[in-house]
């Protein structure tokens, strides 16, 4: 049995994906997830592919590692056998790795040498990868890209209006989110329309312009932090802002970043960086709770109208991630800013978070089609064995 180990990390997660071939494409014999690493309390669950539970725990999980070791050591007693490969989930390959690939020393380089461009993703995937190293010395692993799916981005939208040396340096528009987009590429197949909006709402969110499968333009830039506001990311910003804040409190490059990174966006603005905490204290009459929801969801509807111009019109709109999944009121807020693009949902189907949501009279399709970044590494790491 040729099963596949995709591993998807996050800063206190780490989710998997365990798949074998069936027929066309990837089956999934198990998944699941652990959560809360590197705090008190932690807990590790396994599903098999139908979503009944196989294991639950709760312990402290120390660290990534600790996190891999318990997965594999747990599908073992529970007679899953050994994968034939392992897939990386890499948020950010730098300027040299834009395709997903089979790792190798010098695939180890490039990423050690492309750590600015991710300082906090980066260090912890290279951790993972010599771990897994360890444990299987003779097992295949493979670095899945979210910089992948961007690569054929045209000049015009990742070139940045600075001197040309920051371009041959690297500093350019990679994009991300890319393994989510490719899966949702996949799943609509021959119900894709030519000209699609995708937008990946979560803690970290961003939208793509997609032409004929084909990434042309996204939100987010030469790292995630860029695009529309997120959880605890700020977005797009005035550079002056940056250049005030570093003038008057002296923050050093890192102070900066947490800054940027942790301590901004929806937080910020509404005191949670949860979306369905922020809807329960709008709800309650909470005023910057119902204004960090207001600026989300009209920089999602300015990002998915500045693409029409990118496409030259828009067919469909796409709503996945675990915001745009599940929050009907994110989603009305949204689409009724697109009234001018012919964008109408029904409100029933909305409430219900029906797979499409337009009315027949929409000029624009607007659907829900859900992430699924674990089987499509498996998808890639399959096609690289």
């Amino acid at each position: 049995m040729d099963a596949i180990l995709a591993i998807n990390s996050g800063s206190s997660t780490l989710k998997f994906g365990f798949f074998v071939k069936d027929g066309a494409d990837e089956r999934a014999l198990a998944k699941g997830a652990a959560d809360g690493i590197g705090k008190p309390a932690g807990k590790l669950e396994i599903f098999d592919g139908s979503g009944a539970i196989l294991h639950s725990e709760d312990a402290p999980i120390e660290s990534q590692q600790v996190a891999a070791t318990r997965i594999g050591g747990t599908l073992r007693r529970l007679g899953f056998p050994l994968p034939v490969a392992v897939g990386h989930r890499i948020v950010h390959g730098g300027p040299r790795l834009r395709d997903h690939t089979r790792i190798n020393p010098d695939v180890i380089a490039a990423l050690e040498a492309a750590v600015h461009f991710a300082p906090v993703h980066i260090p912890t995937a290279l951790v993972l990868i010599r771990h897994i190293s360890e444990i299987y010395p003779d097992l295949p692993q493979f670095a899945c890209f979210d910089t992948a799916f961007h690569k054929t981005l045209p000049e015009k939208a990742y070139h940045y209006p600075l001197p040309l040396k920051y371009l041959e340096e690297g500093v350019q528009r990679f994009g991300f989110h890319g393994l989510s987009y490719a899966s949702i590429v996949h799943q609509l197949g021959t119900n894709l329309k030519p000209r699609t909006v995708v937008a990946h709402l979560g803690n970290g969110a961003s939208l793509a312009a997609i032409r004929d499968g084909k990434s042309i333009d996204t939100s987010m830039g030469l790292t995630p932090t860029g695009g529309i506001p997120m959880s605890t990311r700020t977005g797009d910003l005035d550079p002056g802002v940056l250049l005030y804040i570093r003038r008057t409190e002296g923050l050093s490059g890192d102070e900066l970043e947490d800054l940027l990174n942790h301590q901004s966006g929806l937080q910020a603005l509404g005191g949670s960086n949860d979306m369905r905490e922020l809807q329960k204290a709008a709800a309650s009459g909470s005023q910057p709770a119902a204004l960090a929801i207001d600026i989300f969801c009209t920089a999602v509807a300015k990002t998915i109208a500045a693409f029409g111009v990118s496409l030259g019109w828009l067919d469909m709109l796409v709503f996945a991630g675990g915001i745009g999944e599940h929050s009907a009121d994110v989603r009305a807020g949204v689409c009724e800013q697109l009234a001018l693009l012919g964008v109408e949902i029904d409100p029933a189907r909305n409430a219900a978070s029906e797979p499409v949501l337009s009315t027949g009279p929409s000029r624009v399709v607007v659907r829900i089609v859900p992430a699924q970044e674990e089987i499509q590494m498996a998808r890639e790491v399959r096609a690289r064995l």
